[in-house]
């Protein structure tokens, strides 16, 4: 179910409308044989909008709808009679959406707030009728526009979870259970590597009625940022993130290359990503005494603070979350 309902990526075709032709008439009627330019402007193609929508959470809506063909604007008419405009077509998509071209890899629009519009392909403009010709030295002009054309092409629709605060980490270090711990989110979790394959979001419940949003990612290996394991699939939704806490298991054998590892795969992503703030949490720590606790302390970044938890007895979560909100409201430097 999860590789089914949860699409993250979309390519489709799509084609704005042609603008409606302007007409080229002259007024004849049994009073008038021959009257002046009557002719009507085009109506303008139909645009490909794009709207946010904050309901939707998927692309899955999207999967099947491969052509989006928009309706061409009517022609003009006599009577100085404008044609219709062709009927809009809107594409509601999640918040976090970007949209891109396929041909040049460039991004057209980001759409990031409940009910935002983007006119994604412009629907052509219609043509002028001969009506807007006519002057005092040619009053009987013989030529009217035709309407511009539309836009097409394949387009591509990416989804980027929208988060506060991203978890990072190996497969199986634990961020789905501590994921299931600190909200009401219910993520798959077995004792086997990539157990979550898709995002999963989750509030925080914090003092005074006040919450954040968190995201369990699939988990990272050495080598994603060259398409590795879930790869770019997976570090795309890291950039939508304020803080990434990144996850290390207190059993793993060596926690300074494991956060070096983590870090790495990052930059070679996007080296914006560092920009971040990280917090560290030392998960599955209830098997660890104190002096173990010291001797890890000192192998972690001096610059980036740290916590001990356990998802399995509570152990750590109130001071990750104190942790995890400061470090979203502090004031920028």
């Amino acid at each position: 179910m999860e590789r089914t309902n949860f699409i993250d990526y979309i390519k489709i075709f799509c084609k704005s409308g042609h603008g409606g032709s302007g007409s080229r008439h002259f007024m004849r009627n049994k009073l008038t044989a021959f009257g002046g330019p009557d002719g009507g402007d085009g109506g303008r193609g139909a645009h490909i909008i794009l709207k946010g929508n904050s309901q939707l959470w998927t692309l899955l809506h999207l999967r099947y709808y491969k052509n989006v063909l928009a309706e061409d604007g009517e022609h003009g008419s006599k009577n100085c009679s404008t044609g219709r405009n062709g009927k809009d077509i809107i594409i509601e998509v999640p918040l976090g959406t970007v949209a891109r071209d396929e041909a040049t890899n460039e991004i057209e629009a980001e759409i990031l707030e409940d009910g935002q519009e983007f006119i994604w392909l412009p629907g052509g403009r219609g043509g002028l009728g001969n009506s807007n010709f006519a002057t005092p030295t040619n009053q009987a002009p013989e030529h009217a526009q035709p309407g511009e054309d539309g836009v097409e092409g394949f387009k591509i629709l990416e989804l980027k979870v929208l988060a506060d605060v991203g978890l990072v980490g190996f497969p199986n270090a634990g961020k789905s259970t501590l994921l299931s711990v600190i909200t009401a989110a219910k993520p798959k979790i077995a004792d086997y590597a990539f157990t979550t394959l898709i995002p999963q979001l989750g509030m925080v419940e914090y003092r005074d009625n006040k919450s954040f949003c968190i995201a369990d990612l699939p988990g990272i290996i050495e080598g994603a940022a060259e398409g590795k394991g879930l790869g770019h699939r997976f570090l795309r939704h890291i950039e939508r993130n304020a803080v990434l806490l990144f996850l290390i298991p207190a059993d793993s054998a060596d926690h300074k290359k494991e956060l070096a590892i983590l870090m790495n795969e990052l930059e070679e992503y996007n080296p914006e990503m560092l920009q971040k703030d990280f917090v560290i949490a030392i998960s599955k720590s209830d098997m660890l005494d104190d002096e173990l606790k010291e001797a890890i302390a000192k192998e972690l970044p001096k610059n980036i603070p740290h916590v001990f938890i356990s998802s399995l007895t509570n152990k750590g979560l109130t001071e990750l979350k104190d942790l995890l909100w400061q470090t979203l409201n502090k004031k920028p430097s």
